[in-house]
């Protein structure tokens, strides 16, 4: 059983290979931002609460996060597996986890870290195009969608985000710096941190990720 957690810094093209590896082994692939949207969209108690916190401008605490991402493991369609992308962020997101996995049978057992200078973060940021629809993610220099403009996967004209700028991309680094580079630390000593070189060509990337996954 494959329980990922997946790490890397903004630009470093998590969610590429988040997509190669949930369509490869039957994944779902669960994002912080989505559970976010699909609690508020819910109207359930607890995504009442984050959209309260979230529409006064608040910041979601790490309580109310890990109960969201609680529910959302303990969900059958993780029986199997999941890949965790967007959480934890903190170290005490990470203390949670280990704390409730087990209990709800989705312990974690393996965090893969897509490492990737920052002068080549901030290249690729003025190039990323998105889909606002699907969310996949494309480069107009390095990874182009098959026709200009169109997501490959459902057709939805792509978007540039408003904080896909060079100024903008650097207090996001920034902030992924101080916040959650120290959970590469945790997880080493855990034993479960496994990294790669995300300057690779996709294909070299997903022959090493095989390779530690298995087919």
């Amino acid at each position: 059983m494959l329980n990922i957690i997946l790490m890397g810094p903004p630009g470093a093209g998590k969610g590429t290979h988040a997509k190669w590896i949930a369509d490869q082994y039957k994944l779902p692939h669960i994002s912080t931002g989505d559970m976010f949207r699909e609690a508020m969209a819910s109207g359930s108690e607890l995504g009442n609460k984050i959209k309260d916190i979230v529409n006064s401008g608040g910041l979601v605490s790490d309580e109310l996060t890990c109960e969201l991402v609680k529910e959302r493991l303990s969900r059958p369609d993780c029986a199997n597996g999941y890949l965790l992308d967007g959480f934890p962020r903190t170290i005490p997101q990470a203390e949670a986890l280990k704390a409730f996995g087990p209990e709800i049978g989705r312990e974690v057992n393996l965090v893969i870290d897509i490492e990737c200078p920052s002068e080549v973060l901030i290249s690729r940021i003025a190039g990323r195009r998105v889909c606002p629809k699907c969310g996949a993610s494309f480069n107009v220099n390095t990874m182009k969608p098959k026709k200009e403009g169109i997501c490959d996967y459902c057709g939805t004209p792509l978007i540039q985000r408003k904080d896909d700028n060079v100024d903008s991309f650097k207090v996001r680094l920034e902030n992924y710096t101080k916040s959650t580079e120290p959970l590469l630390d945790y997880y080493k000593k855990e034993g479960l941190l496994h990294s790669f070189d995300g300057t690779l060509p996709i294909l070299n990337m997903q022959s090493e990720l095989l390779a530690l996954l298995g087919k």
